[in-house]
Protein backbone atom coordinates (compact mmCIF):
# COMPACT_ATOMS: atom_id res chain seq x y z
CA UNK A 1 0.00 0.00 0.00
CA UNK A 2 3.00 2.54 0.81
CA UNK A 3 4.87 1.95 -2.85
CA UNK A 4 1.20 2.71 -4.41
CA UNK A 5 0.68 6.04 -2.08
CA UNK A 6 4.16 6.86 -3.22
CA UNK A 7 3.31 6.07 -6.40
CA UNK A 8 0.71 8.51 -6.91
CA UNK A 9 2.02 11.12 -5.03
CA UNK A 10 5.32 10.70 -7.25
CA UNK A 11 2.97 10.63 -10.32
CA UNK A 12 1.09 14.07 -8.65
CA UNK A 13 4.44 15.49 -8.88
CA UNK A 14 4.91 14.79 -12.37
CA UNK A 15 1.78 15.81 -13.49
CA UNK A 16 2.79 19.49 -11.53
CA UNK A 17 5.97 19.89 -12.85
CA UNK A 18 4.89 19.23 -16.40
CA UNK A 19 1.76 21.53 -15.94
CA UNK A 20 4.67 24.17 -14.95
CA UNK A 21 6.33 23.48 -17.79
CA UNK A 22 3.31 24.26 -20.20
CA UNK A 23 2.47 21.12 -21.16
CA UNK A 24 -0.99 20.46 -22.67
CA UNK A 25 -3.17 17.25 -21.08
CA UNK A 26 -2.40 15.38 -24.31
CA UNK A 27 1.07 15.44 -23.51
CA UNK A 28 1.07 14.82 -20.38
CA UNK A 29 -1.56 11.62 -20.67
CA UNK A 30 1.16 10.66 -23.57
CA UNK A 31 4.04 10.96 -20.89
CA UNK A 32 2.02 9.30 -18.41
CA UNK A 33 0.98 6.56 -20.49
CA UNK A 34 4.89 5.37 -21.09
CA UNK A 35 5.48 6.70 -17.01
CA UNK A 36 3.02 3.85 -16.37
CA UNK A 37 4.40 1.11 -18.99
CA UNK A 38 8.12 2.25 -17.56
CA UNK A 39 8.99 3.20 -20.80
CA UNK A 40 11.69 5.45 -20.05
CA UNK A 41 13.01 6.20 -23.66
CA UNK A 42 9.15 7.16 -24.14
CA UNK A 43 9.28 9.41 -21.33
CA UNK A 44 12.31 11.24 -22.77
CA UNK A 45 10.68 11.61 -26.28
CA UNK A 46 7.69 13.15 -24.50
CA UNK A 47 9.59 16.01 -22.38
CA UNK A 48 12.24 15.95 -25.73
CA UNK A 49 9.87 16.67 -28.12
CA UNK A 50 7.22 19.49 -25.30
CA UNK A 51 11.37 21.22 -25.33
CA UNK A 52 11.47 21.23 -28.61
CA UNK A 53 8.32 23.22 -29.30
CA UNK A 54 9.40 25.77 -26.22
CA UNK A 55 13.06 26.14 -28.12
CA UNK A 56 11.11 26.76 -31.20
CA UNK A 57 8.70 29.46 -29.40
CA UNK A 58 11.59 31.13 -28.20
CA UNK A 59 13.68 31.56 -31.22
CA UNK A 60 10.35 33.11 -33.10
CA UNK A 61 10.15 35.45 -30.31
CA UNK A 62 14.16 36.38 -30.59
CA UNK A 63 13.56 36.51 -34.40
CA UNK A 64 10.36 38.88 -33.30
CA UNK A 65 12.41 41.00 -30.92
CA UNK A 66 15.36 41.39 -33.81
CA UNK A 67 12.48 42.79 -36.03
CA UNK A 68 11.78 45.52 -33.67
CA UNK A 69 15.35 46.19 -32.85
CA UNK A 70 15.94 46.74 -36.09
CA UNK A 71 12.98 49.18 -37.20
CA UNK A 72 13.50 50.80 -33.92
CA UNK A 73 17.46 51.26 -34.92
CA UNK A 74 16.64 52.54 -38.59
CA UNK A 75 13.65 55.00 -36.48
CA UNK A 76 16.64 56.49 -34.52
CA UNK A 77 19.31 56.78 -37.31
CA UNK A 78 16.53 58.57 -39.28
CA UNK A 79 15.71 60.55 -36.61
CA UNK A 80 19.82 61.86 -36.00
CA UNK A 81 20.11 61.85 -39.69
CA UNK A 82 17.19 64.69 -39.47
CA UNK A 83 18.17 66.60 -36.69
CA UNK A 84 21.79 66.80 -38.09
CA UNK A 85 19.99 68.73 -41.13
CA UNK A 86 19.92 65.22 -43.47
CA UNK A 87 16.64 64.00 -45.01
Amino acid sequence: MSSIINNNQEQEHIVLNMKDAGCSEDTIQRFLLCYQADDIKGELKVLSNHRQALLDEVHKGQKEIDCLDYLVYQIEKDLKTKESGGR
